[in-house]
């Protein structure tokens, strides 16, 4: 009985490692990859901003998705993201502001600034935009980020092309290829929604 477990544990082990494996190259390999194509909006992830000055990762995301807009692949931008505690400005209302200046019409700009998350962000502008039947968008974020992204808008009834903002941090460290490797492989099994309520229950047990 005793060698049957061992057995069963150790192959267990060997898939969850093939799993993870598989799936660390699976998010390696669309961090290298730019699924940009016509579409009907274009929707930058946040980023962290200072004071209403977009960070630089923001700011590779914005000046990315800016330049997708130039090329008409879409007519619209939604610039996502709340806010941080003490924080005057959004994430969104920076992004806004920003594109604004490089000169996106603001007709052509929409902002969601609820979303604390990924998740959250992409499910709230899925909500506005499919009321204006779009369901075809490119998703601008880094390029680390780029599969976590398409999963996302997919389980939020969207379809999402990602187009990541290169920055001089290439497609990311391994560190934070290894953490999107994680969390594809477990918001796969349970749902990236799900993932973000156990995320937020372990922050809260360790506060």
């Amino acid at each position: 009985m005793t060698r049957r477990l061992l057995l069963a544990g150790t192959a267990l082990v060997v898939l969850l490692v093939g799993y993870y494996g598989v799936t660390f190259m699976q998010v390696w390999v669309a961090a290298r990859s730019d699924h940009a194509r016509p579409a009907q909006a274009i929707v930058v992830m946040g980023a962290a901003q200072y004071d209403g000055r977009p960070s630089p990762v923001l700011r590779a995301r914005l000046d990315h998705a800016g330049d997708l807009y130039r090329q008409d692949i879409a007519p619209v931008i939604v610039v996502t993201g709340g806010s941080q505690p003490g924080d005057r400005f959004t994430e969104a209302l920076t992004g806004f502001k920003y594109l604004r200046g490089i000169g996106v019409p603001e007709a052509s700009l929409r902002i969601e600034n609820r979303g604390t998350n990924s998740w959250e962000s992409l499910a709230a502008a899925a909500g506005f935009l499919r009321r204006d039947g779009i369901t075809e968008v490119v998703i601008v974020s880094s390029p680390y980020h780029s599969l976590r992204v398409e999963k996302i808008a997919r389980e939020v009834h969207l379809h999402g092309h990602a187009s990541p903002a290169r920055t001089a941090g290439g497609i990311g460290s391994l560190f934070q290829l290894g953490r999107e490797a994680a969390a594809v492989a477990v918001g796969r099994v349970i749902g990236y929604g799900r993932l973000v309520d156990l995320d937020y229950k372990v922050k809260q047990v360790r506060r």
